[in-house]
């Protein structure tokens, strides 16, 4: 059985602090009622937290056009990686997130690994969009070269 909850800090998943969400009894009472996460939804408490809402509002809206900032600067990258190649015209080896990652410093942009949406590393030569997650709401696509090392 559901029950309705009123958040007092950002829960991954649920909301943000002011939040009022179903999530079922046993999730409410081990979980959140006792890591201070969320509370019984009252008037009072509403009135207290909506503050603090405002606040993580401000933040992440602060927080997206800083992400769609980053996203435009990363798509007027084309980085090119240079990969060894046999006689036959495969890879040696694969092209993956630390490589690119590299890259991005080079030119500049510092992010971390897991903002790196690449399934599987690049095993063959050519053009890649790479799509890079930097907000909730924003992905920015860098354009992989991967050519022969001469």
């Amino acid at each position: 059985m559901a029950t309705e909850v009123l958040l007092m800090d950002q829960v991954e998943g649920l909301g943000i602090e002011g939040d009022i969400v179903k999530v079922a009894e046993g999730f409410a009472r081990n979980y959140l009622f006792p890591r201070g996460l969320a509370s019984e939804v009252t008037e009072g408490k509403k009135r207290q937290i909506e503050k603090k809402r405002l606040e993580r509002l401000a933040q992440i809206k602060k927080e997206k056009s800083a992400a769609e900032e980053l996203a435009k600067k990363i798509e007027g990258i084309e980085c090119t990686i240079s990969a060894k190649v046999g006689e036959n015209g495969n890879m040696f080896g694969s092209v993956g997130v630390p490589q690119i990652l590299e890259k991005l410093a080079d030119a500049g942009i510092e992010i971390e690994k897991s903002k790196v949406a690449l399934a599987a590393p690049l095993h063959e030569l050519g053009v890649f969009d790479v799509e890079i997650k930097l907000h909730a709401e924003v992905t920015g696509t860098l354009k992989v070269w991967i050519v022969e090392e001469k």
